[in-house]
């Protein structure tokens, strides 16, 4: 880990939301800069998102409203890298999603067959699900432990969502750990960060190699592992979950390449004072 922000430019940049970009329903500081920066430059900028609670649209409409307009190839969510690997990987599946209408109503789109019966499910999915039951957790329990059927698998492995003020609310990895306590299944796939099922579908969207990009989040388990592990270079930003306390009594494998304390740190100085002549007219 180096303790300064980046020195040079990267030629592509895979951005966190949820603590990196925005806090409840506001732009962090530097965020809308620091993209419109690299855009002018021809960086190419990715979005990413471990929230199954919103789709790609809904997305687009909460980054617009706040200011910062994205394109839809540039938008990646659990959402999508989830319908995706069902199609993909288990077609034909009767799926049961312990989920919001998000991801029912994407699933039911691809044309995914759903069901509550435990003795026809195949796949049980889990995810961050606000209107989570105990009837819910019981299906899950009776497709994956009494019929012996059903796989576990999970739209993403959140602890939890953070919320301005240092506040949060429990995610997916809560349901994930119930259903594994009762049932002693052991979840089979993950589809968001720092799954190589997220991974795979960044770099299809990115169309870079992973030695000129640069990955940026404030959670060290999801986007900075994911980064990590497929040696990628990456950057924590202290405005979401990680602490510059966290980062001291985190192994020096799992640290990221640099650290900022918000997002336009990004931008090395001498890149910074061009842009801001360009702004004053100055060139």
């Amino acid at each position: 880990m180096k303790s300064s922000p980046p020195d040079s430019l990267y030629d592509g940049y895979i951005f966190d939301l949820d603590g990196t970009i925005y806090l409840g329903g506001e732009l962090l500081p530097g965020a809308k800069w620091v993209v419109e920066t690299l855009r002018s430059l021809g960086k190419r900028v990715v979005f990413l998102s471990n929230n199954p609670t919103r789709d790609v649209g809904m997305y687009l409409e909460k980054l617009g409203a706040m200011g910062l307009e994205i394109s839809p190839h540039e938008m990646i969510t659990t959402v999508f890298t989830t319908t995706q690997w069902l199609l993909q990987n288990a077609p034909g599946a009767v799926v049961f999603p312990i989920a919001e209408e998000p991801l029912v109503r994407s699933l039911k789109d691809a044309g995914i067959a759903l069901s509550e019966d435990p003795e026809k499910i195949d796949i049980v999915v889990a995810s961050y699900d606000r209107t989570l039951t105990w009837k819910k957790l019981q299906i899950a329990f009776e497709a994956i432990w009494y019929h012996r059927r059903a796989r576990l698998i999970a739209t993403n492995p959140d602890a939890y969502c953070p919320f301005p003020g240092g506040r949060g609310e429990v995610d997916a990895g809560a349901v994930i750990a119930a259903i594994e306590a009762v049932t002693g299944a052991t979840l089979e796939v993950n589809c968001g960060k720092p799954s190589p099922v997220m991974l795979k579908t960044i770099m299809n969207a990115i169309e870079l190699p992973v030695d000129r990009c640069l990955t940026i989040g404030d959670r060290l388990y999801t986007e900075i592992r994911m980064g990590i592990d497929c040696g990628m270079d990456t950057a924590v930003v202290f405005t979401g979950e990680t602490t510059p306390q966290m980062l001291l009594e985190t192994a020096a494998a799992d640290r990221p390449t640099w650290t900022v304390d918000r997002l336009d740190q990004l931008i090395p100085d001498h890149h910074r004072q061009r842009e801001f002549e360009k702004a004053s007219g100055m060139t």
